[in-house]
């Protein structure tokens, strides 16, 4: 059966899902990778659950949490589903709207920010008004087969223990000597299984509730997308290196960051510090992408455009150099003609 190739070759088939994204980044093909990539996700995590509870791979914060809800609430299966769906396919959705004109590119592309607008402020509501994270669903983590060669008593054997081909034969007498362990080999054995204050919470608590100023400034990071696409589609549409969707966009983005790092500061104890790891590490996750901004709008066609070429422009006629102004020159055509290739959510 295909779930039991996959299962059984899951890492020549993420390989071989890599090397589909980078190589047709730009054709239909891409798009089919990503929602199949989907199904073979829902397949290895399957094929987790039914090893046993020693050997199954210790999973991340993000993943105990979106599992947790996906778990509990199919409606928020449901919707994360169809959040990543529309992801996967809304390069391609603006390419065939753009074969009818600038203004319809635009219309669809605020279409699309709408779906996925809608899409994460229900997913909030079903979460008690907690932050979004991107991906709403778990990630792959594990190779199924690689957990196959773990002891038949489910238990992992420690560095120590593991010297039957790790064994030395004196030249002259044949005799044969174990290898000493490293200390480093078992430092890092034994601190993988050293449990985190996050490991005993329960998912849920691995992030909090928001309300009042944390919730507005939640809403406006999820509506932040939406606003800026129509203000593109009204001025953009008119003169591309127009300043005000650019700032209204980055000042929306920015304010919500501001507001949401206030209202932590203000009503949780402990304040930033007391964040949990899948908090702090959205929160991180959120300020590096305010970066994409230099790739955006009209900050991009006055200033990061002339940049790239005079960058590429320099790579040319030189060995090896030359293959990667030429991948840089690829990725800029996207950059230059479409708005999904620079969208962070």
């Amino acid at each position: 059966m295909y779930g039991d190739f996959v299962t059984k070759n899951a890492s020549a088939v993420s390989q071989i899902e890599g090397a589909l994204r980078s190589l047709t980044y730009i054709l239909p093909v891409h798009s089919s990778v990503q929602l199949l990539s989907i199904y073979h996700d829902s397949l290895l995590a399957r094929a987790v659950q039914r090893l046993p509870a020693l050997q199954r791979p210790h999973p991340s914060p993000h993943t105990r949490y979106t599992r947790f809800w996906s778990q509990k609430s199919p409606a928020y299966k449901r919707l994360a589903m169809l959040l990543q769906v529309v992801q996967y396919t809304e390069l391609l959705c603006e390419m065939a709207a753009k074969r009818r004109g600038e203004r319809a590119r635009w219309r669809a592309v605020v279409i699309l920010e709408s779906i996925k607008a809608m899409c994460r402020l229900l997913l909030m509501r079903l979460t008690n008004s907690r932050p979004l994270l991107n991906p709403p669903l778990p990630e792959r983590e594990a190779d199924p087969s690689t957990l196959e060669e773990k002891d038949s008593s489910g238990l992992e054997s420690p560095p120590s223990e593991k010297s039957e081909d790790t064994q030395w034969t004196m030249p002259r007498t044949g005799l044969s000597l174990p290898t000493l362990p490293s200390s480093s080999d078992i430092s890092g054995y034994l601190l993988s299984k050293v449990l985190t204050a996050d490991d005993i919470k329960p998912p849920k608590a691995l992030l909090h509730r928001v309300n009042g100023m944390g919730e507005l400034a939640e809403v406006l990071y999820i509506l932040r997308p939406v606003i800026y696409a129509a203000a593109m589609h009204y001025w953009a549409t008119k003169n591309k290196k127009s300043w005000q969707p650019w700032i209204l966009g980055v000042t929306i983005e920015y304010g919500a960051r501001q507001l949401a790092k206030k209202d932590l500061q203000e009503r949780r104890a402990g304040g930033l510090r007391a964040l949990t790891a899948l908090e702090k590490e959205e929160l991180k996750r959120r300020g590096w992408s305010l970066g994409w901004w230099l790739m955006r709008g009209a900050f991009y066609e006055t200033f990061t455009k002339a940049w790239i070429h005079s960058v590429t422009n320099k790579l040319r006629n030189k060995p090896l150099l030359d293959m990667a102004g030429g991948i840089i020159e690829d990725y800029e055509f996207l950059w230059d003609q479409y708005y999904f290739p620079t969208a962070t959510l």
